[in-house]
């Protein structure tokens, strides 16, 4: 009998676009880099979801077996320090982390099955 396959976390945060810049970081993530897209994937970032609002609050969501190996695995990625170097200058208030580390998770309160 196959191992059952670990249970996902839900991971939902908060990061803040510079208002200037909404266009810009629209136009990135409408062609992310087929490397970068194949290492969230290895890594263990599955059905990853961006949400912006006008004012550049962007909300993200993603589901994964164990959060902190996510990380860790994208932080060994050479594709993912270009991707955080490209997307830092989008951000406001990193306090010199990468988006992918000074993202505001947020408490999960609720899920309906």
């Amino acid at each position: 009998m196959p191992t059952p396959a670990p249970p996902l976390h839900r991971v939902c945060f908060l990061l803040q676009v510079r208002p200037d810049r909404l266009t810009e970081y629209k136009t990135h993530h409408q062609a992310v880099w087929p490397d970068m897209l194949q290492a969230l994937r290895e890594t263990g970032w599955h059905n990853y979801s961006l949400f912006l609002r006008g004012d550049g609050l962007l909300v993200g969501y993603f589901e994964t077996p164990d959060l902190a190996a996510a990380q860790q695995g994208m932080a060994g990625r050479e594709v993912n320090a270009r991707w955080q170097a490209t997307m830092a200058p989008y951000f406001e208030a990193l306090n010199g982390k990468n988006p992918d580390e000074g993202f505001l998770q947020l408490e999960e309160v609720f899920h309906l099955d």
